[in-house]
């Protein structure tokens, strides 16, 4: 590349003291020529700042005061950046020294990639792909996410099957590259969200103008997953089910959305059951209060970017529900290539 462009790796700490002590070193080692690192800071009380400003000098600290979430810390900290990518990392995530060089080439390749994404590998069990992300996100016709190589619980072990770089719905947070003047023209994310489901909202809201999310399958990283919230969290399964359902209000056109959402309150309601007949009653009351929350705030949709011709690509016609539940497929490949949007 005759030109590098600027690429500023941005990782957004909240009391993840033992994470960062782990995995900046990977991080500081990355070869790419023209990189900035930047540490944001969500008002950690854990000694993370004075960690990173005495060990890692040449890291630009930003710090926020306060826990803003994923969302608003980012919104944040991504304003008082300057770079042409901005790649948005978890601290639990360690690197390859060459992991950055071929998302660049592969976004710099085509004006409308807007978003990429790596594969997405456990940090615990390296042979396998990690549930946030692994070889690229898609989602169902009712707005359930998914991945190459993870549908729900079942995670898949990486063999090579996903070898092949392509469009997907949408990048994992975890490890997402985004060139700046589309976070920029996206307006970032949606605050609303705080935490989960908010990088698929941004990726969705930029489908809709017609841009595209890719997954580079030649790039891998490895994350350990639940450093925040683990997931037999309440708040967590509050924040899944009640962004899940703003996420198609405000992505989809009225009429759909209003079809799909009822629809969801179904499923959700087979989901609140099923919480309770494993004695996860604490889920079940969060599921509840999470449709609670959206219905107060139905008619407060913020920004609605969408356009009759946005991009599909990725959008399994298909409920992964029933083929995972009654069907009994858990894996990527067994769902059939014909229901998805092309």
């Amino acid at each position: 590349m005759e030109h590098a462009p600027k690429v500023a790796v941005v990782i957004l700490n909240w009391n993840g003291l033992k994470h960062l002590q782990q995995f900046l070193p990977s991080v500081m080692a990355s070869d790419w020529p023209n990189l900035e690192i930047v540490v944001g800071d969500n008002g950690s009380t854990d000694g993370s700042v004075e960690f990173i400003t005495s060990a890692y000098p040449d890291i630009n600290v930003i710090v926020n005061g306060d826990n803003l979430g994923f969302t608003g810390g980012y919104n944040k900290v991504l304003a008082q950046v300057d770079a042409d990518y901005f790649i948005l990392l978890n601290s639990d995530v360690e690197v390859c020294p060459g992991w950055i060089k071929p998302v660049i080439e592969l976004m710099e390749s085509d004006p409308l990639i807007a978003v990429a994404a790596p594969k997405i590998k456990s940090y615990v069990q390296k042979n396998h792909f990690e549930h946030a992300g692994a070889a690229g996100g898609f989602i169902d016709m009712f707005g359930y996410p998914f991945c190459r190589g993870r549908i729900f619980y079942e995670i898949e072990e990486d063999k090579g099957q996903y070898e092949q770089s392509g469009e997907v719905f949408w990048a994992s947070g975890a490890a997402m590259f985004i060139k700046k003047k589309c976070w920029d023209e996206a307006r970032g994310f949606d605050e609303r969200f705080f935490a989960h489901m908010e990088e698929i909202d941004l990726c969705w809201r930029l489908k809709n103008k017609g841009y595209k999310v890719m997954y580079c399958a030649q790039s891998e990283v490895f994350h350990v997953g639940g450093g925040t919230l683990n997931t037999e969290n309440p708040f967590k399964t509050y924040l899944n089910f009640r962004n899940n359902l703003l996420l198609l209000q405000k992505n989809l056109p009225f009429w759909r959305a209003f079809i799909m959402i009822s629809v969801r309150y179904v499923l959700d309601l087979m989901a609140i059951f099923r919480f309770l007949s494993e004695g996860k009653r604490k889920d079940a009351w969060a599921v509840s209060l999470a449709h609670q929350n959206f219905l107060r705030h139905t008619f407060k949709t913020g920004h609605r970017d969408i356009d009759p011709t946005h991009n599909l690509h990725g959008m399994y016609k298909g409920s992964v529900v029933l083929d995972f539940f009654l069907r009994k497929k858990h894996k990527f490949s067994q769902l059939h290539g014909s229901k998805f949007y092309k």
